[in-house]
This record gives C-alpha cells, sequence and structure tokens, in this order.
C-alpha cells in the first residue's frame, strides 16, 4: 500500500476514531510523513496505533494520542509553544504546522540531535530543539502553548506559571496503569481552570518526582 494512503487509514482508523474531528488536527497530521520520524529499524509501525520505542527506554506516542493531544490545545498560527520532550520531532513537526513558532526540549542529547535532523530533513523552519531538562527549565517569556509529552506522577505547577493569560497546558499525571491527561487553561494572572480531557498511559517524565512510598 501506498504511504499516503496508509497515512490516511491511520486518520481513520486510528485517529478520527478517537474523537479527534478537528480539521486542522487532521491534516496537520495527514502532511508531516510520521515514517520520517521514526526510527529507521521501527519503519514497519510508523503508522500502527502503537507506542514506537526509541534509544533510552523512551517512545514515540500513539498517533491517537498526538490527535488528542493536538485537539486539545488547538495551537494558533500566531503562537508561541513550548514543548517539553522532543522525541524524535514528530509531535514537535505536528505542533509547528499548527502554531507559529515552536521551542522544544529533549533532556537525551542523542535524540535531540535526531529530533533537528528530522525536523530539518523535511524542510521544517521555525522550531528549534534545544538539549534542556524541561523540570529544570526556566524562561522570562511565557508561552501561549505548552505540550508535555511525558507523564509526571505528581502535578507540577511550575508548567502552569510559564502560560500567557489565556494560554493553554496539556500534561498527563498519574502512574500506570490509568494516567490523567488533563487541559490546564491561564483565565487570569493568579487563575487557572483544570478539566480531564482522556485516561491514557505514556512515559514518565526523566528525573520526575514520585509519590513517597507507603509503608507500615
Amino acid at each position: 500500500m501506498h504511504t499516503v494512503d496508509v497515512r490516511e487509514q491511520m486518520i481513520e482508523q486510528q485517529v478520527r476514531a478517537w474523537d479527534v474531528l478537528d480539521e486542522r488536527v487532521l491534516d496537520v497530521m495527514r502532511g508531516v510523513p510520521r515514517e520520517l520520524f521514526v526510527p529507521a529499524s521501527e519503519r514497519f509501525r510508523a503508522y500502527a496505533d502503537a507506542e514506537v520505542p526509541l534509544s533510552h527506554g523512551q517512545h514515540m506516542l500513539r498517533p491517537s494520542v498526538v490527535g488528542r493531544l493536538l485537539q486539545a490545545l488547538l495551537p494558533q498560527p500566531h503562537e508561541e509553544v513550548l514543548q517539553v520532550g522532543a522525541g524524535t520531532g514528530f509531535v514537535t513537526a505536528c505542533l509547528r504546522g499548527m502554531a507559529g513558532r515552536v521551542r522544544a526540549l529533549e533532556v537525551f542529547p542523542q535524540l535531540a540531535e535526531s529530533a533537528r535532523a528530522n525536523l530539518a530533513a523535511v524542510g521544517l523552519r521555525g522550531a528549534e530543539v534545544l538539549d534542556a531538562d524541561g523540570l529544570r527549565f526556566e524562561s522570562a517569556t511565557r508561552f501561549d502553548v505548552i505540550a508535555i509529552t511525558a507523564s509526571l506522577p505528581l502535578y507540577d505547577p511550575r508548567f502552569e506559571r510559564l502560560l500567557n493569560v489565556g494560554g493553554r497546558l496539556f500534561i498527563v499525571v498519574g502512574e500506570a496503569p490509568v494516567m490523567e491527561a488533563r487541559l490546564v487553561e491561564r483565565t487570569g494572572e493568579g487563575s487557572w481552570r483544570n478539566q480531564s480531557v482522556f485516561e491514557t498511559v505514556v512515559d514518565p517524565m526523566v528525573n520526575a518526582v514520585r509519590p513517597a512510598e507507603f509503608t507500615f
């Protein structure tokens, strides 16, 4: 089957089937060649609704989860985006396809370099990938959209403070077997609105604080 046909099958049978109905989201996922962001040895998984294994025990998000993330955030063409967890750059490319500029952080230098190479290979500009730990990242500027593509066992408010008023944060909180994907909106200088959008399981963020073990 032709790659374009397989990509369309992914959109219809995996992404749209998981209630991702926004046409901008579907169009941007059609336009990004996912197979070019997948390690060569895993290309056969590029359009499967499965997590693709990467180095350092990491995984690419399933296409259906990427679709729900993009639909929750709905980046606009004028907006500035921060992504934590660039991986190989696929979600970065999708975010850039909808937003103005994207700054992506990746804690593993090997993955960061892969993301930069992949984004360059598809000719994407306006997205930069930095070697950085998201839990140690500090910024004097705020962002309109923040996408965290790894999970946190406990919610950390540091990211919501980096939002502009009116900005949106996507974050997954909890531990396996059930985690909660949340959309956090900054409604004022000191106020935020938090809603649960779906349940999923994704890799935990490196260096995240874990809950204390219960002992008798």
